[in-house]
């Protein structure tokens, strides 16, 4: 059996660069040797990890690429986890997954290593490796088990969306079929490697093309900016909130830095949103100031990219465009009714080799995600002129803010910890800036006072900093159904 195409595909670029920084490059051939030796070590005595679960805590850049690799060609399942999360929800992704290893960087290791003593997990110090003695790797096959990615759903705790190795190659191969890549492409990462936008989307797409790629630990607009004038990009792939916060930037920089900037933007040859909806304002507002029309684009975890404005046609602000190759899409009515016409909302449903194959030890939430083979994303959508629209969720209880999809109910729970909540409902509410801004609508008890900034200062260690609340409204009671359960659209009907 031949060795993943994945692999494959980066021996055909051996001498293309893969990553560069300021101080460094990579080549894939280097990638390929440091993944090797990486895969060695994971394996020590054994001949095949096996579907083991291995939990990822890297920064970005090609240690984080070549621990991917070397678990997938040790045979394991890769479990990205977030740098910047809390233990409490390091605990659950390790717990939940049955991971039995974490490989991290030093800086990480130091992090995670007193929970991996708890629990009895390996921990692999990436950094601490030098160069092995060589290994047989496993032969495997692209139906085996790769990646389980945590996504918040409507239950208070992330589910592990679990991809094969047909299915990423699937994912991959629709988009750069779509936006032509290629090996000349350049591209910056600063999104976050524990969510698909920058695991498929970015890094294996131009890893696929043989594109090189330009870290950063995270996003920061200065130095963007200042690589951005130096035609450092060929492709740029963001989320809304960082497509208005460079607004801000190229608004406030002087004339003749603003000229270098939209330059520098102007000469790219795709820009990409996505991960949460773009506003028509934003995407006339960048247009208006660098002459590029970003291409918005819909997809999810559990099917990687579906729907996309086209590369090459009409890239049309509010809408997500039409399926992307090898994708199939339909929408659904809640009566059961297929809908073949225009200007009728339902449910998105998507089919084809890149939708995943189940959720990690949860058999009924994967059995009531499908219909009859097709995905159901509970998404709501409308064909408007041939495009696709997306309305919002059949959920009320998904936040969709700043790139990430968070579990309202999730952040509730953290909530009811505080010593002066009573009651709580966590919503998302419409901003220019976040997509939806995480709003608190909490009941206090008896006699207590609370403030925004107060309540942020608590959440911190708590909560991720991206669920932290953003907005605070304090009632005086919630309003409730018949049945006494909180009604979500009435508490929106009140911060409105």
């Amino acid at each position: 059996m031949p060795e993943l195409p994945l692999i494959g595909r980066a021996r055909q670029h051996a001498n293309n660069v893969a990553f560069r920084s300021v101080m460094t490059s990579h080549t894939y051939q280097q990638l390929l040797d440091r993944s090797a030796t990486l895969a060695a070590a994971l394996l020590g005595e054994a001949d095949d990890l096996n579907e083991a679960r291995v939990a990822l805590l890297v920064a970005p850049g090609p240690e984080y690429v070549a621990s991917q690799w070397a678990i997938w060609r040790a045979g394991g399942i890769k479990v990205p986890i977030c740098l910047s999360a809390t233990e409490p929800e390091w605990e659950y992704s390790l717990t939940d997954s049955g991971a039995s290893a974490v490989m991290a960087d030093a800086p990480m290791a130091a992090k995670i290593a007193p929970l991996c003593q708890r629990l009895s997990v390996r921990l692999v110090n990436v950094d601490s490796i030098a160069a092995a003695t060589t290994k047989v790797l496993p032969e495997i096959s692209p139906d085996r088990r790769a990646m389980i990615l945590y996504t918040s759903g409507t239950t208070s705790k992330p589910k592990g969306v679990v991809t094969t190795h047909a299915n990423i190659q699937a994912q991959i191969e629709s988009l750069v079929t779509a936006w032509e890549w290629s090996a000349a492409d350049r591209i910056p990462l600063f999104l976050p490697l524990h969510h698909i936008h920058g695991i498929i989307n970015v890094t294996s797409c131009a890893l696929w093309s043989g594109a090189t790629i330009e870290p950063f630990a995270k996003f920061d607009a200065a130095s963007i900016l200042d690589r951005v004038r130096a035609d450092a990009y060929t492709l740029f792939m963001a989320v809304p909130t960082i497509y208005v916060k460079l607004i801000q930037s190229l608004e406030a920089a002087s004339p003749a830095d603003r000229a270098a900037f939209v330059a520098g933007f102007k000469k790219m040859r795709l820009m990409v949103s996505g991960s949460a909806a773009l506003p028509a304002s934003v995407h006339e507002q960048w247009t208006a100031l660098t002459g590029q029309k970003l291409l918005e684009r819909y997809g999810m975890t559990e099917i990687g990219m579906a729907l996309s404005n086209p590369f090459h046609g009409e890239r049309r602000p509010g809408a997500v465009g039409v399926p992307l190759p090898g994708v199939e899409v339909r929408l659904k009515t809640e009566a059961g009714k297929i809908i073949t016409g225009e200007d009728e909302p339902g449910e998105i449903q998507v089919r084809g080799p890149g939708v995943f194959r189940a959720y990690w030890n949860r058999p009924e939430a994967s059995a009531e995600s499908f219909d009859d083979g097709w995905f159901r994303t509970g998404d709501m959508a409308v064909i408007e002129r041939g495009y696709y629209r997306i309305m919002g969720r059949l959920s009320v209880d998904i936040i969709k803010s700043g790139g990430y999809k968070l579990s309202a109910l999730e952040i509730e729970a953290a909530l009811l910890e505080h010593p002066d909540i009573r009651e709580c409902a966590v919503l998302g509410l419409p901003d220019d800036t976040w997509g939806e801004a995480v709003t608190a609508v909490v009941v206090l008890k008896s006699d207590a006072t609370l403030e925004l900034p107060a309540l942020r200062e608590w959440c911190k260690g708590r909560l991720s900093v991206y669920k932290i609340p953003h907005r605070l409204r304090v009632l005086p009671e919630l309003p409730r159904n018949a049945m006494g359960k909180v009604t979500k659209p009435a508490v929106r009907a009140l911060c409105s």
